[in-house]
């Protein structure tokens, strides 16, 4: 079942839901669902990773988990990354071409995990 699916069920449930004392609790467990998988269907249509909403290091946080790829520059964590998930970080055949931190998403036994890619890391650099 995809978030279209899910969210237009939600919907479905809250407006046959009579709205009294003894139902508020559980309308705003469906509004909270509801605010969540109408955030996630911005992410995705937003491209995953790399997006404005993750320049630089500060990233939004997403997902169940969350993995950063650090080391020495030129190892192979942009290869990896996009390996792993749908994100194109770049790599070449030089040094320091990662210079921001990039984001991607990847599926692991039914969660989701938030996977970063960072700079090379070298003292004095």
């Amino acid at each position: 079942m995809g978030v279209m699916e899910k969210i237009k069920e939600i919907e479905a449930e809250m407006a046959r839901t009579q709205k009294n004392k003894a139902t508020n609790y559980h309308l705003g467990t469906l509004k909270a669902k509801l605010a969540r998988l109408r955030s996630e269907l911005l992410i995705e249509q937003g491209g995953g990773g790399g997006s404005s909403s993750g320049e630089g290091f500060d990233v939004a946080r997403l997902g169940d988990a969350r993995v950063a790829l650090i080391g020495f520059p030129s190892v192979g964590k942009s290869t990896l990354l996009s390996t792993l998930t749908s994100t194109e970080s770049l790599a070449a055949n030089y040094e320091f071409t990662t210079l921001t931190c990039v984001p991607g998403t990847m599926h692991y036994k039914g969660s989701r995990v938030q996977v970063l890619d960072l700079p090379g890391i070298i003292e004095g650099a």
